[in-house]
């Protein structure tokens, strides 16, 4: 089987990451987390303080930002921050700065760069539209904000961060607000993308799900 790429679109909590680690495994892929990679540049931005309104001191920021990935572990600028970029501060903070231009350019470049080469998942919320518009497999999971909200939560506490159910459903309500809002690639489906609601579903049937989809398409 020729090399292929798989794009994956979807709203905050519904398990992209999830499903993505899981087809990378079966198909031989690598799984590029571009949702991480945002967050990075959130966590970058917050913890040196960077007025995102300035339009210079962003670029410079942005340029002294490198992220790289071992296995399942996110690393900024060679420091493992696969747990911070993980707490709801960041999550909101990721969907508001992956609005602005500069950081949507940086991150879709170097998300294209890496891809070309074929063999690579991506998950994200334009990867479908904008990242990767080529993709052989174009995916768009979907399931309810409850179902996302309990999902997260129990993720946090088997991770052992502290949560809290009601804080993280609203997060995710928020979120889903911004990222469909954004003027710049918001949050949608994509035309020729194949919709999976997973509200109902176990991760074992969405992996089946999508399979049959790949052995359909590729």
């Amino acid at each position: 089987m020729s090399k292929f790429n798989i794009a994956i679109d979807g709203p905050s909590g519904v398990g992209k990451s999830t499903i993505a680690n899981l087809l990378a495994d079966a198909y031989h892929m690598i799984h590029l987390d571009t949702g991480a990679m945002y967050r990075c540049v959130a966590y970058y931005l917050l913890k040196n303080k960077v007025d995102v309104n300035n339009e210079k001191e962003l670029l410079d920021a942005l340029e002294n930002i490198d992220i790289s990935f071992q296995e399942d572990q996110v690393f900024l600028n060679g420091e493992n921050v696969s747990k911070e970029i993980r707490m709801n501060e960041i999550s909101m903070a990721a969907s508001k700065f992956s609005a602005f231009n500069a950081v949507r350019k940086k991150l879709v470049s170097l998300q294209q760069q890496i891809a070309k080469n074929k063999g690579y998942i991506l998950d994200g919320r334009d990867i479908c539209s904008v990242v990767l518009p080529d993709a052989e497999v174009k995916i768009y999971m979907d399931a309810s904000s409850k179902a996302r909200a309990q999902r997260r939560y129990q993720e946090y506490i088997s991770k052992g961060i502290d949560a809290d159910y009601e804080t993280i459903f609203q997060d995710i309500v928020a979120r889903d607000y911004q990222d469909s809002h954004r003027e710049i690639s918001p949050l949608q489906v994509a035309e020729d993308a194949q919709v999976i609601d997973t509200s109902d579903m176990t991760i074992e049937e969405v992996v089946e799900e999508i399979q049959k989809i790949i052995d359909e398409k590729v």
